[in-house]
């Protein structure tokens, strides 16, 4: 759909674009015998958009244009391109807070070639719609109850974990473990006992007041630099490292931070409660600083409402 001529159509629900086209949400379909469906053969990247502004899109750019090139894609838009899609879409939905969501992948290679991802052509896919909590924000005022899930986190030298993707077998396991033992959301650890992250977000540990986040098998997340950059203007201790499974069962605080959510502060951990049973202080700190700073426009880069495509 060319977007001169969507003039009649409702993007309330959110809008896509598919492999060059324009559509609502609703319309996006994908072939079921692509290899990006039948294979995950996926990258993505989300980028979230409040007060009518793309946050840190710059680094979500650069992050997905990495994935694209460590797994192969070779689609047609450049990053510029990219951007300009994702523009579009928001300005299609008019939504002022949204989750957007970019994909690259392979489609199928035709009948006459060998069956393999070198003759399958990569193409996009974006979407924006409603913002997208990771976890409701009655949870996130009261603090997530987690539990360290019993399926280890792929291991990176079979996956490298900084390139975004959908291979989530050992997450949806791990989701399903927390549901069974009441838990919001799980914390998965490397094969050597290693904390690593969570389905759609980095954790972090305080203890005497020194943060600390695992610096291996994770992906360097955008709210995890965020988090970061935020320790250090606040003047607290931050190190990306090897944290033990013991060390953070006996923190002082947890958190976690998601594009989804921003900086989630954890309560409980395989029941056990921290503090008083509610956010940290720091935690609280760093999830206020976090959410003024983007009101203040830090990072921001506006949406132009009126722009014609």
């Amino acid at each position: 759909m060319d977007t001169a001529t969507a003039g009649n159509v409702d993007w309330s629900k959110g809008a896509a674009y598919l492999d060059g086209a324009y559509m609502p949400v609703s319309e996006a379909k994908l072939s079921i015998t692509d290899w990006g469906y039948r294979r995950s053969d996926v990258t993505y990247d989300v980028v979230s958009v409040w007060d009518g502004a793309f946050f840190r899109l710059d680094d979500h750019l650069a992050r997905f244009r990495a994935s694209i090139e460590a797994m192969r894609f070779t689609p047609k838009e450049s990053d510029a391109d990219i951007r300009a899609i994702l523009h579009e879409l928001v300005r299609l939905s008019g939504l002022r807070e949204a989750y957007v969501a970019m994909d690259c992948m392979r489609g199928r290679p035709s009948p006459e070639q060998r069956y393999h991802p070198v003759n399958a052509r990569s193409y996009l896919a974006a979407f924006a719609i409603p913002y997208v909590w990771q976890m409701k924000p009655d949870v996130i005022a009261r603090g997530a109850h987690m539990i360290i899930a019993s399926t280890p986190r792929i291991p990176d030298v079979c996956l490298d974990a900084r390139i975004k993707n959908f291979h989530w077998a050992d997450m949806t396991a791990a989701m399903f473990e927390a549901e069974e033992k009441g838990a919001d959301n799980p914390i998965l650890l490397d094969l050597d006992g290693n904390v690593t992250e969570g389905p759609g977000y980095n954790v972090f540990c305080i203890t005497d007041g020194k943060v600390a986040t695992a610096d291996r098998n994770v992906l360097h997340g955008i709210s995890r630099l965020s988090a970061i950059d935020l320790c250090a203007e606040l003047g607290l201790p931050c190190e990306a490292r090897a944290v033990p499974v013991e060390e953070f069962r006996q923190a002082d605080e947890i958190f976690a931070t998601s594009t989804a959510g921003g900086i989630i502060p954890v309560t409980r951990l395989d029941g056990r409660i921290l503090g008083n049973d509610r956010p940290g202080p720091i935690s609280e700190r760093l999830r206020e600083a976090y959410w003024a700073k983007r009101h203040e426009g830090w990072h921001a880069e506006p949406i132009d409402y009126s722009a014609a495509s």
